[in-house]
């Protein structure tokens, strides 16, 4: 019985000195890293925005609805501070996320590929109601320039740089006409409660960029909350897709919050 009861003291000895070890190394660690100028952060938040053409062409005469979607995004962090007094410095991260809307508007010879109730394709000039439902998911590397305003609050701005894992750009139109091939072409009519599908998600482009900028405040030791303005600068699809005869941005306002070690 005394052999167990020292056995098992001796193991929550070990025990104990590996933990107080382990500790000791992370704090070495984060020491050596603030004297390099190195923080490190995480942050979880989620994205506000829509996907849209600038400025609205005259073929989307009017918005007649917006809903955002839930867009969930993670992302890690690190900074590296120069000089003595670590104002100025440079972030690169990692960003999983989600951007996504659902829109409506009315249109007038607005380009539209549909798919027809046999299952054909009809390319033309759509006037009438259209909805739209974009769901992408990206990695995101952003590669910022930050500024130390205060203790407190850091200011960021740079480019980023996604690659689209996954894409869903769909919809359909309704309460209108079709006119075939061109503005003068065959008319097909859909009214009342017919409608026909279209979907280019196939023509999505998968590397996407555009510009970044925020602002992060630290409101308790460890805890941060951000604001980061997010535009892209690309045209979400394609070069050689001209079904839509003008280019789409993604711009998104991230809102979150994050831990820094």
């Amino acid at each position: 019985m005394k052999k167990n009861i020292l056995i098992t003291c001796l193991f929550i000895l070990l025990e104990t000195v590996n933990c107080l070890q382990a500790q000791e190394d992370r704090n070495h660690g984060i020491i050596w890293s603030s004297l390099k100028g190195l923080e490190y952060e995480i942050k979880a938040g989620f994205n506000i925005g829509g996907t849209t053409p600038l400025p609205l062409p005259e073929e989307i005469r009017a918005l007649t609805g917006y809903k955002p979607t839930v867009c969930f995004s993670i992302e890690g962090n690190v900074i590296k501070w120069f000089g003595q007094e670590k104002k100025w410095g440079m972030i690169v991260g990692l960003r999983l996320e989600n951007k996504g809307m659902e829109a409506t508007a009315r249109t007038k010879n607005y380009s539209m590929e549909i798919i027809g109730d046999g299952g054909e394709k009809l390319k033309g000039n759509w006037t009438g109601r259209v909805k739209t439902k974009v769901r992408n998911s990206y990695f995101s590397v952003p590669l910022l320039a930050a500024y130390q305003l205060s203790p407190r609050v850091r200011v960021s701005a740079g480019p980023y740089f996604s690659y689209m894992t996954n894409g869903d750009f769909s919809g359909h139109v309704y309460d209108g006409y079709l006119r075939k091939d061109n503005p003068t072409g065959d008319k097909v009519q859909f009214e009342g409660d017919k409608v026909a599908p279209y979907d280019f998600s196939k023509d999505l482009r998968k590397f996407q960029w555009g510009m970044q900028a925020g602002v992060n405040w630290k409101a308790f030791k460890h805890l941060t909350v951000s604001g980061d303005l997010v535009w892209g600068i690309n045209d979400i699809f394609k070069k050689d897709f001209n079904t839509i005869s003008f280019a789409m941005y993604p711009i998104y306002l991230n809102v979150g919050f994050g831990y820094a070690f």
